[in-house]
């Protein structure tokens, strides 16, 4: 039994080497294709004596079955090369044809750009992950696309994903419900995550999954009532947004303070932005600023950077929930908006700040070892 299975073992990689050996199947046939061509050109061109134009040219048309005539008068070696293009190039162009086409008919070129846009995935970094490209999500792609922020859209209706794709928005057609569809997306290396999905219910399992998978991920939710935006803080969205009490508010501040709405609307269209700055509650690394005031530190001399809020960093709500095992907290604290000069910088503070990227940049720079991350708000 020894001899045959060893010839079984010799028949089965002789099977298998040509797939393992080849990942471009297209390359042969093209190969051969650049090999006729040449050979015929090169023979032209040391047989007859002709130019290299003259030459490809001679091979074009003699494949092409064009039939424009000869270039210059043929010998009999002449002929003799044109017969073996006829032949040659007739079958290597029938075989690369019907090699393509069964290339293009098996998926195999449709693989080749999923494979592709797997490795797209995996280099992205820092970006955010937009669950829905309805109509919410439209306006959400258009003001991320506005400010340079990367984005990936997860749909899976297919006029929507060629909508998206149609404004050059990368997509990824899955489910955002499973966990497997967000580890694709990168949920550990993206910013943050927002479900915008028409549906509270599918909006809840993202959130779920997200946070179940990436604790410290920032995740914003949309709902359509009260009792969804209380499940969705629940299950752990940092931020759950209402387009209609959104679209209200908007619509009452416009009626009472139309100049500060028109404000708001020419510095979300400024190169302003709002950043948020977190310091680290270790005393150690913020012992060059611990204690000192605002007008101290002269933030506003030294970066142009405006501080617009800072919340401290003790917690005045500490709700707690559980999934999957593992208990999760969210603190809440009230903001010192517009904060005094007299307000002392203290570790685990998180100081809200407007400014250009140059102006937050040097802001940064200025807080040293203290600074943790940032975080760009929404304008």
């Amino acid at each position: 039994m020894l001899p045959t299975q060893n010839i079984q073992r010799r028949f089965l990689r002789r099977r298998r080497a040509p797939s393992s050996r080849g990942g471009k199947p297209w390359q042969a046939p093209l190969l051969a294709l650049a090999l006729v061509v040449n050979l015929s050109a090169a023979s032209y061109h040391f047989v007859e004596g002709w130019d290299w134009g003259d030459s490809y040219w001679m091979v074009l048309i003699t494949i092409s079955t064009i039939g424009y005539g000869e270039v210059n008068p043929l010998t009999p070696a002449g002929r003799a090369i044109t017969v073996f293009t006829i032949v040659g190039g007739v079958v290597v162009v029938q075989l690369t044809i019907q090699s393509l086409l069964g290339l293009s008919e098996s998926g195999y070129f449709r693989r080749l750009r999923e494979s592709s846009f797997r490795r797209y995935l995996k280099s992205m970094d820092d970006h955010v992950i937009l669950c829905g490209y309805g109509r919410i999500g439209r306006e959400i792609a258009v003001k991320l696309g506005s400010e340079g922020v990367a984005l990936l859209v997860v749909e899976m209706d297919p006029g929507r994903k060629e909508a998206a794709e149609a404004l050059g928005l990368p997509v990824l057609q899955a489910d955002a419900t499973l966990d497997e569809t967000l580890l694709e997306a990168g949920i550990h290396r993206c910013r943050s995550l927002v479900a915008a999905l028409p549906s509270n219910a599918a909006n809840l399992y993202v959130v779920l999954s997200a946070r179940g998978i990436a604790p410290n991920c920032r995740l914003i939710a949309r709902s359509d009532s009260d009792e969804a935006e209380r499940k969705l803080r629940l299950a752990g969205a940092d931020q759950v947004v209402s387009p209609y009490v959104a679209g209200g508010r908007a619509m009452a501040a416009t009626a009472l303070r139309p100049l500060a709405v028109d404000f708001m609307d020419l510095l979300a269209g400024s190169n302003c932005e709002v950043e948020e700055f977190q310091l680290s509650d270790r005393p150690e690394l913020v012992q060059g600023i611990n204690g000192r005031t605002l007008a101290e530190m002269q933030f506003g001399r030294h970066s142009g950077a405006l501080v617009l809020a800072i919340r401290p960093p003790e917690p005045e709500i500490n709700d707690t929930y559980s999934y999957r095992g593992s208990t999760y907290s969210r603190g809440g604290t009230s903001l010192i908006a517009n904060p005094g000069g007299d307000v002392r910088l203290a570790p685990g503070q998180l100081l809200v700040v407007l400014g250009s990227k140059q102006q937050l940049e040097r802001f940064a720079a200025l807080l040293g070892t203290a600074l943790v991350g940032t975080d760009l708000m929404a304008g």
